[in-house]
């Protein structure tokens, strides 16, 4: 399945990513994601056991934080890859004092548009 937080027609609440920001395990894997890797990738760089991983990649791709692609490989064993989906986040109070959350997205090349194009027609067929 392909999650991409920048066309999710829902944000999740300030409440949500909070949480998931507030995870030891989820802030270990933002730090070791330097570029778009899959859970197994991870699990080596991460001292997270498998199992628990999968439950924090499900978390901060349900927060919008990371976004999952699809990995297209020759023997037909797809993988997904997650990378970071925000450059920054900031924190804030409204005026009703209600927490409010804004994620600054990464800007999007044409290219990469196409292949996450591509890959939701692909699993579509």
């Amino acid at each position: 399945m392909v999650r991409d937080p920048i066309t999710s027609e829902s944000s999740p609440s300030p409440e949500v990513i909070c949480s998931a920001l507030d995870d030891p395990d989820c802030r270990e894997i933002i730090r070791n994601l330097d570029e778009p890797m899959t859970a197994s990738e991870l699990n080596a760089r991460c001292e997270i056991p498998q199992s628990t991983l999968y439950r924090k990649l499900e978390i901060l791709t349900d927060s919008t934080l990371l976004e999952e692609s699809t990995e297209i490989r020759r023997d037909g064993h797809h993988a997904s890859k997650y990378s970071i989906a925000f450059d920054e986040i900031t924190l804030a109070l409204d005026d009703d004092r209600n927490l409010t959350v804004q994620i600054e997205r990464p800007a999007r090349t044409a290219d990469e548009r196409l292949a996450e194009l591509w890959s939701e027609v692909r699993k579509e067929t």
